[in-house]
C-alpha cells in the first residue's frame, strides 16, 4: 500500500488529486486504469484482489452485484465484464474511489457499474453474489456493522467471497460470521494464496 493513500476510507481524502494511469489487466481486458493518492492501492492491483480475482467461480450472468468497499474498482470492473447483462452495484464511502471507477468502467465501454455511497443502494435490492475485499483497517467494530449491514442482503442460494489477509485476522473473522451472520448462513474456507484467505459466504435457498 502506498505511502500517500491518506485515510482511504475518509469520504473526501485530504491528500492532492493526482491522477496517474497504471497498466492493469482485469478479467482477460488490458487496459490504463486512472487511479490517484487517497485511495486503497493506488499503483496496482492489490495482492489481496488479485487472489480473490483468481479463486473465485464466474459471478452469476445477471441480476445485481455488489462490490463492497470498491476503492477505484478492480472488482467491479472484473464483476461487470464477466457479467455484461449484470447491473454491478461499487460501494465505498471514499468520493474520490467512486468518480474513479465511474472513469474506468467509462474507459472499457461499461454501463452496467453503479458507483455510489452505501446509502444511494436502494433498500429492497438482493445481491445474487457478493465479492469483496473488505476494509479491515477500519477496524473491528466498523468492520463487523459492514458486513452485517450488506451480506445479509444476498438472495436465497447465493454466495459471498471476502478476501482477507490471514496476519490481518482471517481465521477470526470466520469464527465471527459464523457466530454473528443471521441462520441459513454457512461460512467456509474456500482458497488460501500468497497469504490470503477466501472464505465463502453461502446464503441457503
Amino acid at each position: 500500500m502506498a505511502s500517500d493513500n491518506g485515510h482511504y476510507f475518509s469520504a473526501r481524502p485530504s491528500t492532492e488529486l493526482r491522477l496517474k494511469e497504471i497498466p492493469v489487466t482485469i478479467a482477460g481486458r488490458s487496459f490504463q486504469a486512472t487511479t490517484a493518492g487517497g485511495v486503497f492501492s493506488p499503483d496496482r492491483v492489490d495482492a489481496g484482489t488479485q487472489v480473490l480475482l483468481s479463486n473465485t467461480p464466474a459471478p452469476p450472468p445477471g441480476g445485481n452485484l455488489l462490490d463492497v468497499g470498491c476503492g477505484w474498482g478492480p472488482i467491479s470492473l472484473a464483476l461487470a465484464l464477466l457479467s455484461p447483462h449484470a447491473t454491478v452495484w461499487a460501494v465505498d464511502v471514499n468520493e474520490r474511489a467512486l468518480d474513479l471507477v465511474r472513469a474506468n468502467a467509462a474507459k472499457l465501454g461499461l454501463d452496467n457499474v453503479n458507483a455510489v455511497l452505501p446509502s444511494d443502494v436502494p433498500d429492497d435490492i438482493l445481491f445474487m453474489t457478493i465479492w469483496s475485499n473488505p476494509p479491515i483497517r477500519v477496524g473491528k467494530d466498523e468492520l463487523h456493522n459492514l458486513l452485517l449491514t450488506w451480506l445479509p442482503r444476498l438472495d436465497p442460494g447465493s454466495d459471498a467471497w471476502l478476501v482477507v489477509q490471514r496476519n490481518l485476522g482471517s481465521d477470526s473473522l470466520h469464527r465471527w460470521l459464523e457466530g454473528a451472520l443471521p441462520s441459513g448462513f454457512s461460512v467456509s474456507r474456500s482458497a488460501t494464496s500468497k497469504g490470503y484467505r477466501v472464505l465463502r459466504a453461502r446464503l441457503r435457498g
